[in-house]
C-alpha cells in the first residue's frame, strides 16, 4: 500500500484527511508539527508527503527545505496562499505541487496517485539507466552520477535533466518542459524553468566532464546536446 505522511497543525483536518485515505487502502502516518514529521521521514520513508504551509515555529517552505535533505518523496504543499510568488518560490523549493485552501479530497487523490506513478513507474528490467559516459542517470533510484560520483538534484532539477537527456540533441520549448513537468503552462512557468534549469547547470558545472551538456536555446528553451 502505498505511504503517505500528512503534516498539517490543524489536527481536525489531519485526522479527517487520514480517515479519507486509510479508506482508499494508503498507510498514512500523520504529524502536527514539521519538527515531528522530519524525525520520522527516513525511518517511514513515505511515496508522498502532503505539507500544510502555514504552521507554526517552522512553516512548510522551511520544512520543504529540511525534507529535501533527507527525502526525494514527492511534495504537496497545501496553502490559503494562492499569489504567484508563493506558488514559484514552493516549487523551487523542492515541492512537486500546490493545492489552494479549500481543496477536493478527491483531486487531492488523484495528484498523489499521479506523483506517485510518476516516480516509481519506472520499470527496472526494461531501463534502469541513462548514460552519457560519464554522466549516468540511475531511473529507478532517480539519481544522476558523474563517474560514480552522485551530483545531487531536487526532483524537478532532476525531472528537467531527465526530459532532455532521454530526447537528444531535441529542443524542448518551455511550453513543452511546463507541460511534460509541471503538467501545464502558466504564466509563471518561464520563470520557474529558468530558475531551475540555472540551479541545475550551476551543480553540472562541478563537474567539468558533463557541463556542457545543457545548452539554452535562445527565447526557446532548452536542449540536451549528445556529440
Amino acid at each position: 500500500m502505498p505511504k503517505l505522511l500528512l503534516v498539517d497543525d490543524d489536527k481536525e483536518v489531519l485526522h479527517i484527511n487520514a480517515k479519507y485515505f486509510q479508506n482508499l487502502n494508503y498507510t498514512v502516518k500523520i504529524c502536527s508539527n514539521a519538527s515531528t514529521a522530519l524525525k520520522h521521514i527516513e525511518e517511514y520513508n513515505p511515496d508522498c508527503i502532503v505539507l500544510d504551509v502555514m504552521m507554526p515555529k517552522m512553516d512548510g517552505f522551511q520544512a520543504c527545505q529540511k525534507i529535501r535533505q533527507i527525502s526525494n518523496a514527492p511534495i504537496i504543499f497545501l496553502t490559503g496562499k494562492d499569489t504567484e510568488e508563493d506558488k514559484i518560490q514552493g516549487l523551487l523549493l523542492g515541492a512537486d505541487d500546490y493545492m489552494i485552501k479549500p481543496y477536493s479530497l478527491r483531486e487531492l487523490e488523484v495528484r498523489i496517485q499521479v506523483l506517485i506513478r510518476r516516480y516509481q513507474g519506472t520499470n527496472p528490467e526494461t531501463s534502469n539507466t541513462l548514460s552519457y559516459p560519464p554522466l549516468t542517470l540511475q531511473l529507478v533510484q532517480r539519481k544522476a552520477f558523474c563517474y560514480d560520483e552522485e551530483i545531487l538534484l531536487t526532483n524537478k532539477e532532476y525531472d528537467l535533466l531527465y526530459l532532455l537527456a532521454s530526447h537528444p540533441n531535441k529542443v524542448f520549448t518551455f511550453e513543452e518542459i511546463a507541460e511534460k513537468i509541471w503538467g501545464s503552462y502558466l504564466d509563471s512557468s518561464k520563470q520557474t524553468i529558468m530558475v531551475t534549469a540555472s540551479r541545475l547547470r550551476k551543480k553540472l558545472e562541478d563537474y567539468p566532464e558533463v557541463s556542457k551538456y545543457i545548452e539554452t536555446v535562445w527565447s526557446k528553451g532548452y536542449e540536451f546536446v549528445s556529440k
